[in-house]
């Protein structure tokens, strides 16, 4: 186990608040997911569990909102293809960094692009703009932690105590009540918009701050090498 988590823990440093837990499960999976399913095939299985919520949305929409209940399997799908595909390829020591990196994030996009236009579907009248507003930020921190990894070197995916992990039980807690209790989806996701627009803006001042210090440290460099 402990060679495992080393194993997954190559290229990226965790910071939300589940990562132990969640570091462990993927340890304890990566040692059992059989030889013949490979990375790409996780990645496959994780936009699949994508499609089942976009998918609840519109059979809650228009056949019956308990529906929307079998989003939490597809967020669980989700977590499962997404955490598990370049964790499995570092652990079998088959990494390939920047396919890997490409693949995951464009599929990733599309995924939340099908869960914003779900929404869409289910929502009526003003409050289809929030699946807009939440694809729209959520697409914003996917650029960010882009280009953090470029100006730090350093690849993370959390937000602060954040992470994907977090946003997936989140938003599998309120779609579900919304299946319980019409109407709530709409100012819990309000909610969850607003909160994510917040965390965007700190996160753009954290990055502006980290490229602003690395410009000062290669201007100075630059001047020390001119200087001899």
């Amino acid at each position: 186990m402990a060679e495992a988590k080393k194993a997954i823990a190559k290229d990226r440093e965790r910071t939300n608040v589940l990562r132990k837990g969640e570091q462990t499960a993927i340890a304890w999976l990566v040692q059992r997911i059989p030889s013949w399913i490979t990375s790409n095939g996780l990645t496959a299985i994780g936009f699949m569990g994508n499609v089942i919520v976009g998918l609840s949305f519109i059979l809650g929409a228009y056949i019956n909102r308990y529906w929307l209940l079998i989003c939490s399997i597809g967020f669980f799908i989700s977590w499962f293809g997404d955490s598990l595909d370049g964790r499995l390829a570092y652990y079998r020591n088959k990494p390939r960094k920047w396919f890997g990196f490409c693949l995951d994030i464009t599929v990733d996009w599309f995924g939340i692009v099908l869960i914003g236009l779900g929404f869409i579907f289910y929502a009526a009248g003003f409050w289809k703009l929030i699946g807009f507003a939440f694809v729209a930020m959520y697409g914003g921190e996917m650029i960010v932690s882009q280009l953090r990894y470029k100006v730090s070197d350093q690849y993370s995916i959390d937000s602060g105590v954040f992470g994907p992990t977090e946003v997936r039980i989140l938003l599998a807690a309120m779609i579900s009540l919304e299946a319980f209790v019409p109407g709530t989806l709409n100012y819990l996701g309000l909610g969850a918009c607003i909160i994510l627009t917040i965390l965007h803006f700190l996160d753009v001042r954290a990055l502006l701050r980290t490229a602003d210090e690395r410009d000062t440290i290669e201007n100075a460099e630059k001047l020390k090498n001119k200087a001899s």
